[in-house]
């Protein structure tokens, strides 16, 4: 029976709005709830801009040119784009208000180069005097090396050796693909192909970018000087060896290698969604079906370019590329807003909404699909969802907790299938810490990080605070019926302890950071029924509110990746983190507290005139302190949920006398 682990509190309108249907909170939630449904697709989702850096488009520019595929009018538009997000000093930054990086600051030079930005322009000058001021370009990271590898414009011994021969490699064996993160291994599988058989870029303007080197590239010696740790440096030695050795390889062992990554890949080119869904994978994956001599007219190479494609957001003067989409996620996310913000008004237009959005998420469940997290759960079955419109291959832990989530809470018996299979899955794919991985269980062998490859430090998919809190939010709903689910929450639980942070905050891995972690953490405490009075709970308080600003509001730079002592701070508040803020506040007992009170006024004097919020920094890592995202729809709904969470706890019954006259005025 279903019934009681379903049920929502009673949506009879003790509070129907008529006493209050003036005040600003009504108007509010009114006004962003209209926006929100007004960009509902028709098949019933939501999918919002996901922006990344600089490097995403300049590397779409730089992939026309490797396979000489130039698109003017669109390369105009890009170039258009990097034009715009340059600093002041030249530079380009990982996100907004960020320092410079050399990565991405050399890409962008180079794909505005292959525009036809003329290298005496006023920013193109100070482009190249940021990167040599740096040491040029031969300090750009390890996929940037890899790009001018490509292009010929440094030697192939300047990018780590990464023979296609790893395929062959046994399981066992300290390095394997199956022991990388999914992002990892669909970036590198057909990266192998491209580094082995040394590629060159097709070039067809011949563009080289010489003038970016302090030292020529044939004479630089210092390409690996990021590698310190000893484990680094005993792989470099034999990364030297291995080329060294690399003609004595038999020729049937690289052709069975390379058949091996070619299948490897092909078998997970996922159609119009492309390998991984994410566009650096995808971008390898069509250049080595180039290398392999796959012709430009074969159906799959012809898709698996559609699918670069269908990232790109082309506007009237500008166009950039996504990494990736996320509508599973955006329409999750969505739907929980709406379901809060809905609780009492039992809106007819929202319902209808709600309705099509979670039969389109059931729609997206995967099942019996093969996917590379088998490997670690052989026996488990399927029932997680992608981030994206398609990812079969790779379904993740943290979206299918929050699309289950907006299933539980529709009180629908034709869900009651797909609820089962995702509790099943999630309470399968624990790491044996107790934590969870996004896309992997068990995948923590830290010591990749350590190879010259990995200079980005993210090689890995080690269970995380932020995910784990996630899925016992959602355990914790379905326990009542399963308590064998019980053991699987204590034990995540006690993992979650032990994460906490000595000033009583938790990390945040896919979110900007501290205060988004610790939201996801105490929303899972209290799904789980962990205590109020908990002390790992009034620890997450008191920290909570010391970051609040004088505004009300929150907010938190993404320097706290590179410097914990800044966290949850930054120099203004955001309509995100003081929504993230007053969600978690709520779910630890504090909807009485001044600081709630604070945070929705806050909320409520910077909406604007359309209903939504307005934040310009980005939220999010995709990899923190290398890659970084902006979902644009996190400053629309999250306020709207946070706010409706807030009537929905407080009003009219335990409002603050003064801010309910405050609320209550036109």
């Amino acid at each position: 029976m279903l019934t009681e682990t379903f049920s929502l509190p009673d949506p009879t309108p003790s509070y129907t709005g008529a006493s209050h249907a003036q005040t600003n909170l009504d108007s509010a939630i009114e006004r962003a709830g209209a926006q929100l449904l007004g960009l509902q697709n028709e098949e019933g989702y939501w999918v919002f801009e996901l922006e990344a850096d600089c490097t995403i488009p300049a590397e779409y520019i730089l992939m026309m040119h490797y396979m000489d595929e130039i698109d003017p009018a669109l390369q105009a538009k890009i170039a258009n784009f990097l034009r715009s997000q340059q600093c002041v000093d030249g530079s380009y930054p990982l996100y907004t208000g960020g320092s410079g990086d050399i990565s991405c600051t050399v890409k962008s030079y180079y794909a505005m180069k292959m525009a036809g930005d003329a290298i005496d322009a006023a920013h193109m000058v100070k482009a190249r005097e940021w990167i040599l001021h740096q040491g040029g370009a031969a300090k750009a990271n390890v996929l940037t090396r890899c790009a001018l590898a490509m292009f010929e414009q440094i030697p192939w011994r300047g990018v780590p050796f990464i023979p296609v021969e790893i395929m062959l490699l046994p399981k066992w064996f300290p390095f394997h693909p199956d022991k990388v993160s999914y992002w990892s291994r669909t970036v590198m599988v057909p990266l192998f192909i491209l580094c082995t058989y040394k590629v060159k870029a097709r070039n067809p303007h011949k563009i080289g970018i010489a003038e970016l080197f302090v030292t020529p590239p044939d004479q630089e010696r210092h390409y690996f000087s990021h590698v310190k740790t000893p484990l680094g440096k005993a792989i470099l030695a034999l990364d030297r060896m291995g080329r060294l050795l690399e003609p004595l390889i038999p020729g049937f062992i690289r052709r069975k290698a390379t058949a091996k990554a070619r299948d490897w890949f092909m078998e997970r080119l996922n159609g119009y969604d492309g390998l991984g869904a994410i566009f650096t994978a995808m971008v390898n994956a069509y250049e080595a079906m180039d290398c392999l001599g796959i012709p430009a007219d074969n159906e799959q190479r012809r898709i698996a370019k559609a699918a670069i494609e269908r990232l790109l957001v082309v506007k009237e003067d500008t166009a950039y590329c996504q990494p990736c989409v996320s509508p599973i996620w955006d329409t999750a996310l969505v739907a929980l807003t709406l379901q809060e913000a809905d609780l009492r008004q039992r809106d007819l237009h929202t319902r209808q909404a709600l309705k099509s959005a979670l039969h389109w998420l059931a729609g997206k469940q995967l099942k019996d699909e093969p996917g590379d997290w088998r490997i670690q759960r052989p026996d488990l079955q399927g029932g997680g969802w992608a981030f994206q419109f398609g990812n079969s291959y790779y379904p993740d832990v943290d979206d299918t907790a929050v699309a289950a989530h907006a299933l539980i809470q529709a009180n629908d018996r034709q869900f009651a299938g797909n609820i089962e299979r995702a509790g099943i899955w999630i309470a399968g794919m624990q790491s044996c810490n107790g934590g969870y991985g996004a896309f992997d269980a068990d995948n923590t062998c830290h010591y990749l990080n350590h190879i010259p490859f990995a200079d980005h430090g993210a090689l890995i998919d080690p269970p995380t605070a932020d995910v784990s809190g996630r899925c016992i939010m959602l355990l914790g709903k379905l326990v009542n019926q399963h308590p064998e689910y019980r053991a699987v929450i204590d034990n995540c639980v006690d993992y979650l302890r032990k994460e906490q942070e000595t000033d009583g905050c938790w990390f945040g891995r896919w979110g900007a950071n501290y205060i988004y972690g610790t939201w996801s953490v105490l929303t899972g405490f209290e799904t789980a029924g962990i205590p109020k009075h908990d002390p790992c709970i009034r620890k997450a308080v008191i920290w909570l509110k010391s970051k609040q600003r004088a505004d009300g509001g929150w907010g938190e730079d993404n320097y706290s990746y590179y410097d914990s002592r800044i966290r949850g701070q930054f120099h203004i508040s955001t309509a995100f983190h003081t929504a993230l803020a007053l969600l978690a506040l709520l779910s630890a007992g504090e909807a009485d507290c001044p600081e709630v009170q604070s945070g929705v006024k806050y909320l409520l004097e910077n909406q604007q005139a359309d209903g939504f919020w307005n934040d310009e920094s980005f939220n999010a890592p995709g990899f923190p302190k290398v890659f970084y995202l902006k979902y644009h729809g996190y400053d629309k709904f999250f306020p709207l949920w946070a706010l409706g969470r807030y009537r929905n706890e407080c009003l009219p019954e335990h409002l603050n006398p003064v801010l309910k006259n405050s609320l209550s005025k036109d």
